[in-house]
């Protein structure tokens, strides 16, 4: 059982992040903002993958200026990500957005960030100082010679004691690095050092394959050293794959429950049935399946009776067929080109029948 780092806890419209609140799986949309009706759309498929969060770039005075068309037509909570002019921060702010993001290194002053928190305080927005291995502030970069998990936790400090002279405590913060090692470190620091939320992630992770490995890694330790409230995987990808595997992530450590959890051996000489297929096929036809149940699909009779009988419906190969099992118990025998349908069939009724995994 994983101990959570407590934390004062903020609101972002209607999602509560920190203090006892789930540990929030975000994305950021990848259409360009001024095209409203693009990006509408994408946030909507974002939720339905059970996205909490979703963040928008703001490059540009008529991106700021779609926000509002944009944020009623979404249920979920909308975020303005913002670099460079601090005047996108204030348009963003009357569009009614539900949270900023900025980035310390690059918004200018402290006159400018007074603004902002100003203009935030007003409307209880809360913002989350998102420092960047990649932009941090070049004082830091000379001293250090480069960046450092340190410099990372000294910038965020300086803009957490800018809030804080402002009597402005409704923050979360992000230390993000393409090294998850430069980036564990630097959370585990400032864990140390401040009782704010924390938005964990690994920046330019890169395509699915490798860029889920290293978001995994760096987001699941932290995680399970009970640090971080809020999380997105960044990948060079279509976002939705972003929340199926920050989902994954949480689902992991048993911070999310809900959906489809499939275990699945690798296959091996000792299969007796085509397995890597197979599994896929049962992912993708199940893939929707929103109530919370647990699917096995093994290969042989080493491992497959026992991995088949612990879940809501496992299936265990032998020569040519597969053995269906049903909460625990053996359910009918079937031949290996009707495993998936009798599978898929099996989910549905107990799907449909509420007596899935609870």
């Amino acid at each position: 059982m994983i101990e959570r780092r407590k934390t004062r806890q903020i609101q972002v419209g209607a999602v509560k992040i920190g203090g006892n609140a789930r540990v929030s799986v975000q994305s950021m949309t990848k259409t360009d903002t001024r095209d409203a009706r693009a990006t509408v759309d994408q946030i909507w498929a974002l939720e339905v993958a059970g996205c909490d969060i979703v963040r928008v770039g703001v490059p540009e005075k008529e991106a700021a200026e779609r926000l509002w068309e944009i944020r009623k037509q979404i249920r979920i909570p909308l975020i303005a990500d913002i670099h460079f002019d601090y005047r996108l921060a204030l348009i963003a702010l009357e569009q009614g957005v539900d949270g900023l993001r900025l980035n310390p290194g690059n918004i200018g002053d402290r006159s400018r960030v007074e603004e902002i928190v100003k203009a935030a305080t007003e409307r209880k927005i809360p913002i989350r100082i998102g420092v960047n291995s990649g932009s941090l502030e070049k004082d830091l970069l000379a001293r250090d010679g480069g960046p450092t998990p340190q410099g990372m936790v000294e910038s965020a400090l300086r803009h957490i004691r800018i809030l804080e002279d402002l009597n402005y405590p409704e923050m979360k913060v992000s230390l993000k690095a393409s090294d998850p090692l430069m980036m564990i470190e630097a959370y585990r620091l400032l864990a140390d050092k401040v009782e704010y939320p924390l938005h964990l992630g690994v920046t330019e992770a890169g395509t699915p394959g490798v860029g889920t490995i290293r978001s995994a890694v760096g987001i699941g330790t932290l995680l399970a050293e009970g640090i971080g409230d809020t999380i997105r995987v960044s990948l060079s990808a279509d976002p939705v794959e972003e929340i199926k595997a920050g989902v994954e992530i949480l689902k992991s450590l048993g911070l999310r429950r809900g959906g489809l959890t499939l275990v699945s051996c690798p296959s091996c000489a000792r299969a007796d049935i085509d397995l890597v297929p197979l599994a896929q096929e049962v992912e993708r036809r199940l893939a929707g399946i929103t109530k919370e149940i647990h699917v096995a699909v093994m290969g042989c009779e080493v491992n497959g009776p026992g991995e088949a009988r612990g879940a809501d419906i496992g299936v265990a190969g032998g020569k040519g067929i597969g053995w269906l099992f049903k909460k625990g118990e053996a359910a009918r025998k079937v031949k290996e080109s009707e495993i998936v349908d009798a599978l898929v069939e099996e989910v549905n009724k107990m799907v449909a029948g509420g007596d899935g995994h609870t």
